[in-house]
Order: structure tokens, then sequence, then C-alpha cells
């Protein structure tokens, strides 16, 4: 996906002229949604999705969720579709970006990951190796597999922009659509708009944690090609870091040989060190990965957003 265009965040001319366009699309999806009949795994299933198009911090969810869920004694296995990529299988760490995806290389860092366009397929693949739990990373619109638990993430710097639905806004499906099949909120960060959702809707608040100590008034030249670059500079100032420049690129972008040259170059002119994104990193060639520093950022909870997940997941699954 390319950078997300201005209009999306206000009701304005050009989003009110292709509004039409999004009630149409809100219209297939919900017929999809309602006409598809879905697979029931053999073992429950727990989709992490959102409402918006866009990196909302999905990714970090499914590694966070991940990790309670082995720390209960689970076998958790991870679904995805592998953004761009043609292969399907299991995703090993030799494998290349472009057939598996960037984020399916992120996520099987910490447990096995099944990509592929036929979702019913990978989770048989799952189930077949071991899992007793499938946790679904995307796909809250997609029907092919019943899903026990959907939790939706929010990024609550951005909220839901407008409001209004792809193309004249951000969103996959209107919300009040969309929030009837989830059983939790995930928020981001600080929201910086009001958030308003059913009132038997549990709504959990999370952060983006990273390890800054190094980072302090290191000066710094940073690139990324994600959804949202601007939260990863944001982790950087935060961090007390000293930001000479920043590059943006779209989203899933792989690197030339020519742009990575350039960004060498342009940090040796500032004296600085280059630093990108750990979902970047993985689009990187191997001879540079040693050489251009990473952020890498957790989701956390505290006790009581944590307590309230535990809640969600014992509802359908069997933990302590």
């Amino acid at each position: 996906m390319l950078k997300a265009p201005q209009f999306w965040q206000t009701k304005n001319i050009w989003a009110f002229c292709l509004l039409p366009l999004g009630w149409l699309y809100g219209i297939i999806v919900a017929w999809r949604i309602k006409t598809v009949q879905p697979f029931f795994a053999s073992v429950p299933v727990i989709c992490v999705g959102n409402l918006s198009l866009g990196g909302a911090g999905k990714t970090p969810t499914v590694i966070a969720l991940t990790k309670i869920l082995q720390s209960l004694g689970k076998k958790p296995h991870i679904i995805s579709r592998g953004y761009g990529g043609g292969f399907s299988g299991r995703v090993l760490p030799e494998h290349d970006f472009r057939a598996v995806g960037d984020e399916p290389l992120l996520l099987a860092a910490h447990a096995p990951c099944w990509v592929g366009k036929d979702r019913i397929a990978s989770a048989k693949s799952a189930i077949a190796a071991g899992a007793d739990i499938l946790l679904l990373d995307d796909g809250f619109q997609n029907p092919q597999l019943h899903k026990d638990i959907a939790l939706l993430v929010v990024d609550g710097g951005v909220g839901f922009g407008n409001g209004w639905v792809f193309p004249a806004g951000m969103l996959r499906e209107p919300v009040a659509q969309g929030i009837k099949r989830a059983q939790g909120v995930i928020v981001i960060g600080e929201a910086k708009t009001e958030l308003s959702f059913a009132p038997d809707i549990a709504v959990l608040s999370a952060s983006l944690k990273t390890p800054n100590s190094h980072l302090q008034s290191k000066r710094l030249l940073a690139f990324a090609g994600i959804a949202r670059p601007q939260k990863f500079y944001d982790s950087l100032q935060q961090a007390g870091a000293k930001m000479v420049a920043q590059f943006d690129f779209p989203d899933h972008h792989p690197f030339s040989a020519s742009e990575l040259q350039m960004l060498q170059a342009q940090a040796k002119k500032l004296d600085a060190t280059l630093i990108t994104t750990e979902k970047d990193a993985v689009r990187l060639p191997k001879d540079l990965k040693n050489t251009i520093m990473t952020l890498p950022v957790e989701l956390s909870f505290d006790k009581l957003n944590q307590d309230k997940l535990l809640d969600i997941l014992r509802e359908k699954i069997t933990c302590p």
C-alpha cells in the first residue's frame, strides 16, 4: 500500500466525491461475509485484524499474543496471507521476502507461520503440524475461516480518520458493521480523537515499547517503508536521538541497490548512523543487515489490560 492520502483524515470535498464508491465497497464486504460459508477448524482460531487500511499495529499484537499463549502452555501457529508473495506453506528463515512477505518472516521468528492465499489450506497444514490454536494475522474481512475470537487493533494516533469507507476514507468497512463481529478492541497508544464503541465490547489499552537507552543523542538517518513511518520517527525522537534526516518509502517497498547506496552516502555525508524498522530490515540484502541499525518494538499491556485480554481468551480456549 502506498502512503495514505491526507484527505482520508477529514470530511472534505475529495472524500465527499468518493463517498458513493465507499458505500458500494462497504456493501460488497458485508455481502461477502454474509454469503460465504466459513470453514470451522478443529482448534480455536483467534483473528487479529483491523477496520482500517494501513499499519495499525497488527504484527506486534500477533507477536504479543503468541508469547502470552506460549506462556500458557499452548502451541500457537500463525496464519498469514503473505503480502505480494506467491508461496504457500510454512515460512522458513531462508525464504525471500518477495515470496512470503516481510511480516511473515518477522512472525516466523516467534512461532510456526504459514502463508498462502487459501487460509483453509494453511489452517489444515498448521493443525497437522501440531498447532493447538491458530492466530490469524489480518483476515478480519476474509470469511474463509470461522473466527472464535476476533480482536481489532486501532492506532490511537489515527483512529478511524474521517470515518468513511475506502476510497472516501481509510476504513475497510463501516465501524458499526465490523464491531459487531469482534470480541475486543486493542487501542495502541494514546487516542488523539474520541473513539466510541458498542458498550458490550471489551476495549483494551496497549503501548509500543522500544529499548532506547542506546539512542540518546545519537545522530541518526532514519528510513522506513511502512504504512505510517511517522510513528517510527516519533519513537526515535522520544528516545532522545538526534534525527538529521528521514526518508519515506511506500509500504512493503523492496529497496533497490541505488536507493541503499544513496542512503549510505547521505549518512556518511551527515556523519549519521542508518536506522530502520524491523519490518524494513527483512527486505535488506544480507550483507547490509549487520551494518544498518534496527529499532525493535514490543507491544506492552499493563496488568489490568492483560487480565482483560486473558478473560477474552478464556471464553473460547482452556488456559490457566
